[in-house]
């Protein structure tokens, strides 16, 4: 990289070579660095604007009026606002969504994954003295801890993911350097693992900062670590491996067992398809849902189908239904408890959908793969026996819908969204009836309930 020192900068943007110091000293020119007692500047670089100037004023609005739906513009704009400078590094994480293959990875099944073209940004700057210091656009709270010394508990705040990704972080590497942030996501709250994406955004800038290089199973593995072992949600990898591995149109197909996973492309005559994603105006948290009394329940279903068949068996936590063979569960099904039945009917079910939805994608078969994703989600509401009244209304709706191939609810089905395969030619009667319907069954929802169009898109770039 070309540098030039505060002289020839203060020539290049007409101002005292004493103000070109100070922007340096403030961190609000990208890339500036000390060599000795000289300041070096990236060959190139803008003079940042002033913030009381109409200049200013004027770019911020031209940015807002452009990019209004773009996370990374609003988290940049949100770091200027709060710390008065350019921010040094930014990141950002898609969400992903799950076609086929719910409620399957914490017992080690195959799932099915896409990322799509929204996600969450996060701004940033280092602070030298190793404190975290962030905000969300979301919430009104600012959150600050050190990286060597952060609460060992949870908080019980939204901040806490990011807590249990820098103590996950700090076991394996060391920390020096913290920062100040803006985080922002460009949907509502609910089905998409906005929270993995969060924690992802926040890594990626962290070890920047650090300078630390994570392979992606690191990257997977410590953002798992703080949802498990941190907040206490018990989740398995889909999330996380979505968010790292998916490509644009490509579907992921990753066995949870071992990791591996295959990036199958559309094929050349697959119809044209787009994602909607319905939010159904409530917002939920999985810490706070009864999704871990499920995943129990299905443990706990191996652990029984085991101990009746004679399979070895250790801790219950350690146990899980792939471990299991089917035969094993239809031999002694009507031993079980209903509900210890309900969750093992789902994902022997639903691993047998991830393998004929894999398939059905490499043939470019959208109408086969839409119908599995509506029978996963017909499974998932009677026998995973999750869905709040306001999703499985949602998802009665699709499946009444001309232009939907398929879809279910997002994430654990605790209120949240629903995301649809549109055929893009119908897309406007689709929102249209699903709106219009929806809103008939739950008036009060309105001006909370939303849609959104979205493509396949990348997941993160390390």
């Amino acid at each position: 990289m070309a540098w030039m020192e505060v002289r020839q900068a203060a020539e290049l943007w007409q101002v005292p070579e004493r103000k070109v110091t100070a922007l340096c000293r403030e961190g609000r020119i990208p890339g500036a660095k000390k060599s000795g007692k000289l300041w070096q500047i990236p060959e190139g670089s803008l003079r940042p604007l002033d913030a009381r100037t109409r200049e200013y004023a004027a770019s911020r609005k031209e940015a807002e009026t452009s990019c209004a739906a773009d996370a990374g513009n609003r988290a940049v704009m949100g770091f200027r606002d709060t710390y008065h400078k350019e921010p040094e590094t930014t990141a950002f994480t898609p969400y992903r969504i799950c076609p086929i293959g719910a409620h399957s990875d914490h017992n080690l099944g195959k799932v099915t994954g896409m990322t799509i073209d929204k996600g969450i940004a996060i701004a940033c700057g280092p602070k030298q003295n190793g404190v975290i210091e962030i905000r969300s656009l979301q919430f009104p709270k600012r959150a600050q801890w050190h990286v060597n010394s952060t609460p060992p508990e949870k908080e019980n705040d939204w901040a806490d993911h990011l807590r249990g990704a820098t103590i996950a972080l700090a076991r394996r590497f060391p920390l020096h350097v913290g920062l100040c942030a803006v985080l922002d996501g460009e949907l509502p709250i609910g089905g998409l693992s906005s929270s993995a994406a969060v924690i992802i955004s926040f890594l990626s800038a962290l070890c920047r900062l650090n300078g630390i290089q994570l392979s992606p199973e690191e990257l997977i593995q410590i953002s798992l670590e703080a949802e498990n072992r941190y907040v206490g949600v018990s989740c398995g990898r889909l999330d996380q491996s979505c968010e790292v591995y998916c490509r644009k149109d490509k579907l992921l197909y990753l066995d949870t067992l071992d990791g591996s996973f295959e990036l199958i492309p559309r094929s050349p005559q697959m119809k044209p398809v787009e994602i909607a994603v319905l939010f159904s105006g409530r917002e939920r948290s999985l810490a706070g849902t009864q999704f871990n009394m499920r995943v129990d329940e299905a443990r706990a279903a191996a652990y029984s189908l085991k101990a009746f068949s004679g399979i070895p068996y250790g801790k219950i936590e350690e146990t899980n239904l792939r471990e299991v063979p089917e035969e094993i569960f239809r031999q002694y099904r009507d031993r079980l408890p209903e509900s210890f039945a309900r969750r093992a009917e789902h994902w022997y079910g639903e691993f047998h959908r991830v393998e004929q939805g894999a398939e059905a994608w490499r043939r470019g078969d959208l109408e086969s793969f839409g119908q599995l994703c509506f029978q996963s989600g017909l499974s998932s509401i009677e026998n995973w026996q999750t869905g709040s009244p306001e999703l499985i209304r949602l998802y009665e709706i699709m499946t009444q819908t001309d232009g939907i191939y398929g879809g279910r609810f997002s994430g654990a089905g605790f209120k949240g969204c629903c995301v649809a395969l549109v055929d893009p030619a119908k897309r406007e009667q689709v929102l249209a009836r699903v709106e219009r319907a929806y809103l008939e069954s739950f008036p009060g929802l309105r001006g909370r309930y939303s849609a959104h169009i979205c493509h396949m898109g990348d997941g993160v770039r390390l």
